[in-house]
């Protein structure tokens, strides 16, 4: 079981997933066993043994995203698999505004592509950010959870807003319509970048009392 579930083209930095395994293994024997079978694209970088009631998913606080715009004049070979690149200049002004709509609690259907087995559509965002890195415009969101497609919806948003082809106000507009998919267009998978996860205390602490393997 995985902590968060990315779409296809999605890189994780610091994806969590649990598994049970036998005890012969310590964690860094596994560490080095995966790491040897695993495709170059992925890498493992610790394992802790943890109680059997951890759920990796219902446990944690919350995830933490981030999506990367080359927004230059120039293409960079060096970012094309990681990083959307838009020409046109955004004004990362006007993408924070509609990032100040998006904080708190709200039913964030307009940004759902589909409800799956969403039970709800309220999500809470702890905090939503644009900044601009050199050549780079990064957005940053940190909520409880996501619906499919939430923030590539978001960050399509914004970056229509950053473009000026639509206000402040269509932006509020859309977010209190709670209509299915009308946020977007979804941007690209292959930007956008599971940086973390938290718990609430950290995975190696949370391990010290264990009731069962994984």
């Amino acid at each position: 079981m995985a902590a968060s579930r990315t779409d296809a083209g999605v890189h994780a930095e610091e994806q969590v997933v649990t598994f049970w395994a036998k005890p012969s293994l310590s964690p860094t024997a596994l560490v080095k066993a995966l790491n040897y079978y695993l495709p170059k694209d992925i890498a493992v970088k610790s394992a802790h043994r943890t109680s059997s009631d951890f759920n990796v998913r219902r446990d944690a606080l919350s995830r933490e995203y981030r999506y990367y715009i080359l927004n230059n004049d120039t293409r960079s070979p060096f970012s094309q698999r990681f990083a959307l690149f838009v020409p046109q200049p955004l004004c990362t002004e006007a993408m924070n505004e509609g990032c100040s709509l998006i904080q708190g609690e709200h039913d964030f259907a307009s940004f759902a592509t589909s409800l799956d087995d969403a039970r709800s559509t309220v999500r809470n965002i702890h905090e939503a950010k644009v900044d601009k890195e050199g050549d780079f415009v990064i957005f940053r969101v940190v909520a409880n959870s996501f619906l499919t497609h939430q923030v590539r919806n978001t960050i399509g948003l914004l970056m229509r807003l950053g473009l000026g082809k639509i206000s402040l106000a269509d932006f509020r507009d859309i977010l209190e319509a709670r209509n299915l998919g009308s946020a977007g267009p979804t941007a690209p998978a292959l930007g956008l970048r599971l940086t973390k996860v938290n718990y609430p205390e950290p995975l190696d602490k949370a391990s010290r009392d264990v009731k069962g393997q994984r």
